[in-house]
């Protein structure tokens, strides 16, 4: 009976390894390991540690060669597993790029965080933020051991990378761009995105020492990166997609990797914000945001009612300043220090 168990546990375990054509997918320890004679598009598993029954926990790589040297573009999707609309995108060039067009390299991870996405949970199993855990440590706890192999095993081999995000649960967002405008590269990646709104986010492009981003150690590793929200968590947007695919191939073309792109020609409809930060719940109840996303706003405009259990209003917020709507709360029932709106202040 004991080596029936065993054989089911090692069968669960290989399955989804051994199914839908995965099972000549090879399984590489670094980005170093990549083939870079394969011309065209591969498929590969990078290890990131053992799980429970000492098996590789893998994250999954598409590499798509092309048939030039020039540069490699990283793009990162759900470091938070609820972050999907940055999978599909990727999934979306697997369907479109021809790499006998393609110069240079693209390394696409739709999923770097594979712990949290087939568990449909934002943060890492030990409820870390892995997105505020850089560099990591080799011998640290969970999260930490798993961000450090991306430090290692990952960043080191990209020369420009855009990372992709949403909003959180409860939350939804517009698209926007996050970068450190006063870098001119970092604006242009921003601008070629064309997302709704450009955040100057300079703070999260440095970080602290011990709590860094990803964007943040891409930076101190001297790889121009930019951080691109795409709409709303746990969900597949169509609009935001395609949005997101025209972004990359924008970046691909100002890169001369595909083509090329006239800047002076590209449509730049988006609003810059110098600064931004989140309004809170000064006590709970439930929240009625009566602003849209994108809303332009004047100092002193209502953006939220808060009623009691019994239909009576305890709270009326307004805005401090005049702004736009990054993101809002989409969750009514909120307690103190609950998030209502993201407030942009426009430069």
């Amino acid at each position: 009976m004991k080596l029936f168990n065993c054989f089911f546990v090692i069968l669960f375990v290989l399955v989804p390894l051994l199914s839908n054509g995965q099972e000549s997918i090879p399984v590489i320890k670094n980005l170093g390991e990549l083939d870079s004679n394969k011309l065209g598009i591969s498929n590969y598993w990078l290890q990131m540690g053992t799980n429970t029954y000492n098996f590789p926990m893998l994250v999954p790589i598409i590499v798509f060669q092309g048939s030039s040297s020039g540069p490699t573009l990283g793009l990162t999707a759900a470091i938070h597993g609820n972050e999907l609309n940055g999978i599909a995108i990727i999934h979306r060039l697997v369907e479109s790029i021809d790499t006998k067009v393609l110069k240079g390299r693209i390394i696409a991870i739709p999923g770097i965080n594979t712990v949290s996405v087939q568990e449909d949970e934002r943060l890492f199993i030990d409820e870390e933020d892995l997105n505020r855990n850089f560099p990591g440590k080799k011998n640290g706890n969970r999260s930490a051991q798993y961000v450090y192999k991306i430090n290692e095993r990952i960043l080191p081999f990209f020369d420009i990378q855009i990372d992709f995000h949403t909003a959180s649960f409860g939350r939804v967002n517009t698209m926007y761009s996050r970068a450190d405008l006063t870098n001119d590269t970092l604006r242009i990646l921003a601008k070629l995105q064309q997302p709704d709104i450009i955040l100057n986010s300079k703070e999260a492009s440095v970080g602290s020492a011990s709590s860094r981003t990803m964007r943040a150690e891409s930076t101190l590793k001297g790889i121009p990166t930019i951080t691109v929200e795409y709409g709303n968590p746990q969900v597949f947007q169509d609009d935001i997609i395609q949005r997101g695919f025209k972004g990359v191939m924008n970046t691909l073309r100002w890169l001369n990797m595909y083509g090329n792109i006239e800047l002076q020609k590209l449509e730049d409809k988006a609003i810059y914000c110098k600064k931004s930060y989140w309004i809170y719940m000064e006590e709970g109840g439930f929240l009625e945001v009566t602003v849209a996303l994108n809303q332009k706003l004047v100092k002193g405009e209502n953006i939220a009612t808060v009623r009691n259990a019994f239909g009576e209003i305890i709270k009326e917020y307004i805005a401090p300043e005049n702004g736009i709507v990054i993101g809002k709360s989409s969750n009514p029932a909120n307690m103190s220090g609950g998030r209502i709106i993201h407030l942009g202040i426009i430069e």
